[in-house]
């Protein structure tokens, strides 16, 4: 059986586009709902980072950027030594609707880890996904 390569999740948030843009792709709205701290250079081929209270941190890579629609990113996987090359591909797609922006997240890469860690990355991701988004609808309504 192959892998599972993909992790696709939609929310329906009942914001502006130009919110949810601005939580995902500034350094302030990233440190409000994904990580801690958060830093990020936003266009293609820029670097972006967060980290989390316990040590935790993510280095990414600015793939794309159309606002106020699409932004993707590339990132390591946590079980993957630090000099490895491979990443998975991130990316946001915003839609506006008749209640907000409808946004959906697509990650890509899992196919191309070892057995050994394709398993643990895909389920941690699975719910990362979720609990995040969760968390983003939560910010963001509370900030209103």
């Amino acid at each position: 059986m192959a892998f599972p390569d993909r992790i696709e999740r939609t929310v329906d948030i009942a914001h502006p586009p130009a919110t949810v843009w601005a939580a995902l792709t500034t350094a302030e709205g990233l440190s409000s709902w994904f990580g801690d701290k958060a830093g990020i250079d936003l266009r293609p081929g820029g670097s972006a980072w967060m980290t989390w209270d316990g040590g935790h941190s993510a280095d990414m890579r600015v793939e794309r950027v159309e606002e106020p629609t699409v932004f993707g990113f590339t990132w390591r996987m946590a079980g993957l030594p630090k000099d490895d090359p491979r990443r998975t591909y991130v990316e946001f797609t915003l839609e506006p609707v008749a209640t907000g922006t409808r946004l959906t997240v697509v990650e890509t890469g899992f196919a191309q880890l070892p057995d050994d860690l394709h398993r643990e990355e895909y389920d941690g991701h699975t719910e990362g996904w979720a609990r995040e988004l969760g968390e983003l609808v939560d910010h963001l309504d509370a900030a209103a």
